[in-house]
């Protein structure tokens, strides 16, 4: 059950398909993610490309739970012991602890491999498959990229991305909003990235929910398209709060919207002052090469981690 909005999805209503092999059965042929990093001293420990993405007491969203003591007389008097502030706290508490801590092992089964995991969040709309499309056809002679791809219900996306040749695993949430780092660890189990690639997570369409659930990447990217309202930061802090970058999409359409660049710049760093920010347009290529530099950056500099564990 999501804490944020209450979304109630069973586990087995949740499908995971490899896209071009969807009767593969699920034998991992030694591909296992029981491995942390601290189990073998030759693997480097967790480290983290990103911000770390803890969430205040201030950012909690919660369920209203109620814990009813009923002592039962033959007068039918009842006594009720409402311990309603209690049972909030322990109820959110359970829920994120498990999913950070299965989000931790992720992490470190692809910081073992080398793998640089980036989750990609945004409302619908704001073009984010547009871009990870084309950032896959520029990267493809250059990095090995893999995509996990998750949206309630259709298969859409994935087939989109399958069509540039990239490995990809789809996840339908059904009635769910986000993902979760459950979701991802048996997608990643499917779709078993190699060493040294890139894992590219798409979220579900949403800027709420997914902020509370780490899925054990190595940064969050949050994307905007100038089509939406430049108060955006601001409406939905924790999103912006919990992110690395910040990608501004859809600028070729400056001229026809009304959109400050700067006014929405301003107000995401009110809540997150190290957010940095790339302008681009995933239709016409402008400010594309930015985004790619940032990658390769990226990459690079978790390369770089990797050595210095392995010389220490």
């Amino acid at each position: 059950m999501c804490s944020t909005c209450g979304c109630n999805q069973p586990s087995d209503a949740v499908t995971i398909t490899l896209i071009g092999e969807e009767q593969h059965a699920n034998e991992h042929h030694g591909f296992s993610l029981d491995l942390a990093a601290g189990d073998d001293p030759q693997k480097p420990h967790h480290f983290h490309p990103g911000h770390h993405h803890h969430h205040g007491p201030g950012q909690q969203h919660h369920l209203h739970g109620h814990s009813h003591s009923h002592h039962h007389h033959h007068g039918h008097d009842h006594e009720h012991d409402h311990s309603h502030v209690k049972t909030v706290v322990e109820l959110e508490q359970d829920i994120l602890q498990k999913n950070n801590l299965l989000a931790e092992r992720n992490r470190g089964f692809l910081e073992a491999r080398n793998v640089l995991a980036l989750n990609l969040v945004s409302s619908p709309g704001s073009g984010k498959t547009s871009l990870l499309e084309r950032t896959l056809a520029s990267l493809k002679d250059e990095l090995e990229c893999f995509v996990i791809e998750g949206d309630q219900q259709t298969s859409n996306d994935a087939n989109r991305i399958a069509a540039t040749g990239a490995p990809v695993v789809q996840i339908n949430t059904g009635k769910g909003c986000h993902l979760d780092s459950d979701m991802v660890n048996q997608a990643i189990k499917k779709i078993r990235p190699t060493e040294g690639s890139v894992l590219f997570i798409e979220n579900v369409g949403n800027l709420v929910c997914p902020s509370l659930f780490d899925l054990g990447e190595g940064a969050r990217v949050v994307i905007i398209s100038v089509t939406e309202g430049d108060d955006k930061p601001i409406k939905y802090p924790d999103m912006f709060h919990s992110s690395d970058l910040c990608i501004i999409n859809k600028i070729d359409l400056l001229p026809y919207v009304q959109f400050d660049v700067e006014k929405a710049k301003e107000y995401a760093r009110r809540v997150n002052h190290h957010l940095e920010f790339i302008e681009l347009s995933a239709t016409s290529g402008e400010g594309m090469e930015t985004w790619l530099d940032w990658l390769r950056g990226k990459r690079e500099w978790v390369n770089a981690r990797m050595g210095e564990c392995e010389n220490a």
